[in-house]
């Protein structure tokens, strides 16, 4: 039988990723374009026109179309921050977020944790 050292074991923790860091990972990356610094690079819209005789959710989705993995759902009234459009998909970020995440100079991909691709039929844009 192995006998496994405290050292070997925290590396292979630390190499292991954990199961949330993967249901997250995009196949596309969402990029924020980098604005002149006066402008919010990014536009705030509401999921709405759910039917609640349907599916009731809009499939957040790894990448810009429908044969990508479902990495969560949003319900009518959810807000998402959208950074990047691919045809009719939204390249969006949701849950708490901070309205400075949207203020970029530099073209950059978009990091936050909650982020996914969406499509445009369902959101809203929000005025302001």
């Amino acid at each position: 039988m192995h006998k496994l050292n405290f050292s070997t074991l925290i590396i292979a923790c630390l190499l292991t990723p954990s199961i949330p860091v993967l249901a997250n990972k995009l196949d596309v990356r969402i990029m924020e374009e980098g604005g002149g610094g006066q402008l919010a690079t990014c536009a705030s819209s509401t999921v709405a026109g759910l039917s609640a005789d349907g599916d009731g959710f809009l499939a957040v989705r790894s990448g810009p179309g429908s044969q990508y993995r479902k990495l969560a759902e949003l319900h009518n009234g959810d807000v998402v921050y959208v950074f990047d459009k691919k045809g009719k998909w939204a390249g969006v970020v949701y849950g708490d977020l901070e309205s400075e995440e949207c203020a970029s100079i530099n073209t950059r991909p978009v990091t936050n944790r909650k982020k996914g691709w969406v499509h445009t039929k369902w959101l809203k844009d929000l005025a302001g």
